[in-house]
């Protein structure tokens, strides 16, 4: 997915597809297993009932080729940059599996609930129970606190749903990876199932004993709800990046493609099977669609990237070359020499399909959390952790999954409270790890209490003013925000809303305007505007600089042009109302090269000094480049701690170091020495026992509180505004 603005820029951690595959499509049957018992099954006599079609073994190699995309490019692997679109080719392969499934045989919706039930959430839970124990022992609190929540999430199924809301929330966006991101899939095909047995079980009884109307509205309902649900996938990806990446309702039409062949599959079989050189022909055409869809998916995992906006139609090249392999391989026939299923069937493939499942639900905790306790690693350590974890997935196969399928009782009741089981086990072990990870920070309810600010001078703190413990205490760090969460507008919108404190009827207000950077300094601008009994109306949007400069979006994955039509509207706006007794600027200093940083507020401050308002701005605060609450958390809370280095903390800002702020008569106030006193070569991440930062690149709102009566003197002293 696109890369936003520059590294550390908002938001700093972009939406990216690292973290994204499937899950429970991996541990699909493939059309027909063999008969013959595995090792350690039950008879098969006892083992749930197949439909008599053909065993799929390139189904179970498309299945290899898919989970080994998606390991590899979390592992970081050289050239396989598109690896993610194996999300799609398992989503595609459940809808083609489910709907042949519930076509093909006469299910109740308990007895279809208790089988999925009885196949997925087993292993899962497994994997969440170990994931809760080593997070529990090997993560800092901060971190298990995290876990634990997602550990909750993923136990009830709506994964997808948290990170929709994580993602989509700018200012809880910058945080590192969870180890149970990857359970989001699971949570979008759980709520396919509900959806798709609802549905095809309700037309087959609806229409009983009438097959052909039954495939004939399953047809029309899987049409109607695929294309309804592209529509939405190609329109949030471009305004809503998270929602489209995400939610179940922009991902249902990958799985309505894969219904959408089962569906078609046994009419082409039977044409095919009459023979004659009408079906040689077919046949042959066949051969053809096969290595054009196994070339599509090729193409995906080796040209796509993180660059790349996905889903969006993007993902219709994945998701057509898997339906285009799901469809060459009619079960009617053997897999010839020259068919793409004849490659996708060699053991290997289908011995990596056989464990996928499994194996996709273990390395992913195993990359996070090692990375978490010994930072960033190279992709050959990597690459050897992801075939590590291939060891507790096979045993995960061979004494859950396999047992469990073919072992236990077909009665519905069983499979239901297997799964029952199954979801209350990991709940019992996030509400146990979440407690102790809370009291191991402190009471996250106690509210942070601001000590005074100096006015001016070298120091933080007021003189006498004293911190006896970290404020705000780590468990509330991160959610230490600004008030007014809603001024800051979602990607897509042009226009900020009506977004005013203080005295809101007072014809005397403060403007504060730019992106994120600026939001951050909304208690201590509010805090000037009531000490005057003045307003404040609040203009911000994340990513967008206030510079006149475009910019790409790493969420969108394109020119940011909302960004400049935004600007230019609330140029627009502040024209129109009474003049404003004080414009306070501020934004990130990071967006474009320096030439263009420079052009771009000339622009602006052009448009700026032509309200004839006094002009304001506050230098960018330094840039940690990495999470603070965390990095604290997980060094018991010292001050000394968590230090980055003042090279990259900074950049050259065209207002307080190009001479600006003075050709514009813009009164500026530069924070950095400060924030990241003395000449040294690192700056703190505490000082004077106030936290700084709440993410990677955001001051506290305690900080600006603090900050807020050296902001009044310096901006706002008498001699500066009448």
């Amino acid at each position: 997915m696109p890369t936003a603005v520059p590294p550390g820029a908002e938001p700093s951690r972009a939406l990216v597809p690292t973290d994204v595959l499937s899950s429970s499509s991996i541990a699909e049957p493939t059309i027909a297993e063999p008969t013959t018992a595995r090792p350690g099954a039950a008879d098969p006599a006892t083992a749930e009932a197949r439909p008599r079609a053909a065993f799929r073994p390139d189904i179970e190699g498309l299945r290899g080729v898919a989970v080994l995309s998606v390991l590899a490019f979390h592992a970081a692997v050289p050239g396989l940059t598109g690896g993610y679109v194996g999300v799609d080719v398992f989503f595609v392969v459940s809808g083609f599996l489910i709907t042949g499934l519930l076509l093909a045989r006469p299910l109740g919706l308990w007895d279809f609930a208790a089988r999925r039930a009885r196949r997925i959430l087993p292993a899962a839970a497994v994997v969440l129970v170990a994931t809760a124990l080593a997070g529990g022992a090997l993560l800092d609190p901060l971190r298990g606190t995290d876990l634990a929540r997602d550990l909750i999430a993923a136990a009830g199924q709506f994964s997808n749903w948290r990170f929709v809301g994580q993602q989509t929330d700018y200012l809880a966006a910058e945080h590192d990876p969870s180890p149970l991101q990857h359970f989001w899939s699971l949570g979008v095909e759980n709520q396919f199932y509900l959806l798709w047995g609802v549905l095809l079980l309700g037309l087959a009884r609806l229409f009983a004993g009438h097959r052909r109307r039954t495939v004939t509205a399953a047809t029309l309902t899987t049409l109607a709800v695929g294309g309804v649900s592209l529509l939405l996938c190609v329109r949030w990806t471009a305004g809503s990046a998270p929602l489209g990446y995400f939610s179940t309702a922009s991902r249902l039409w990958e799985f309505a493609v894969g219904g959408c062949v089962a569906l078609a599959a046994p009419a082409l079989t039977t044409r095919l099977a009459r023979g004659g050189p009408g079906a040689r022909l077919g046949g042959g055409l066949l051969r053809v669609l096969g290595w054009a869809g196994a070339a599509a998916l090729l193409t995906a995992v080796l040209r796509y990237d993180r660059d790349t906006p996905f889903p969006g139609a993007a993902a219709l090249l994945p998701v057509l070359g898997t339906a285009a392999v799901l469809l060459a391989g009619p079960a009617h026939r053997a897999l010839a020499a020259g068919d793409a299923g004849r490659l996708l069937a060699t053991r290997p493939l289908r011995a990596a399909g056989r464990l996928s499942y499994a194996w996709y639900l273990w390395h992913w905790p195993v990359l996070t959390i090692a990375q978490a306790r010994w930072g960033a690693l190279p992709w050959t350590t990597l690459a050897a952790l992801t075939a590590a974890a291939a060891v507790p997935a096979w045993l995960t196969l061979r004494l859950v999954e396999q047992p469990l399928r073919y072992g236990s009782s077909p009665a519905p009741r069983r499979g239901l409270a297997v799964g029952a089981s199954a979801l209350v086990i990991p709940l019992i072990a996030g509400l146990t790890l979440g407690g102790g990870t809370v009291r191991a920070l402190g009471d996250p309810d106690r509210a942070a209490v601001a000590p005074a600010g100096a006015v001016d001078g070298p120091g933080l703190l007021a003189p006498g003013a004293r911190v006896l413990t970290l404020t705000p205490s780590l468990a509330r760090a991160r959610e230490d925000f600004p008030p007014g969460k809603g001024c800051e507008i979602p990607l897509g919108a042009e226009t900020s809303p009506r977004c005013v404190f203080g005295a809101e009827s007072s014809p005397d207000r403060i403007v504060l305007i730019g992106d994120s950077h600026a939001g951050q300094w909304i208690s201590a601008a509010l805090a000037m505007a009531e000490q005057r009994q003045w307003a404040l109306e609040v203009l911000v949007k994340p990513g967008c600089p206030l510079a006149t400069l475009t910019v790409r979006n790493n969420v969108l994955g394109r020119t940011f042009e909302e960004c400049d039509r935004w600007r230019e509207n609330t140029f627009t706006r502040l024209t129109s109302g009474p003049k404003p007794r004080l414009v306070l600027m501020a934004g990130l200093n990071r967006y474009g090269g320096q030439d263009e940083r420079t052009e771009g507020w000339t622009r602006t401050l052009d448009r700026l000094t032509a309200l004839g308002a006094p002009l304001a701005y506050l230098g960018d605060t330094p840039m940690p480049g990495k999470d603070i609450p965390t990095c604290l958390a997980g060094s018991d809370g010292r001050s000394d701690a968590c230090f980055f280095p003042r090279g990259s903390a900074f950049e050259r800002d065209p207002l307080l170091d190009g001479g600006l702020a003075e050709r514009y008569r813009v009164r500026a106030l530069d924070l950095g020495p400060l924030l990241c006193p003395g000449t040294g070569p690192d700056c703190p991440a505490v000082l004077e026992g106030v936290i700084l930062y709440r993410d990677t690149g955001h001051i506290t709102d305690t900080l600006a509180r603090v900050l807020a009566p050296r902001l009044d003197h310096a901006l706002l002293g008498p001699d500066t505004v009448s």
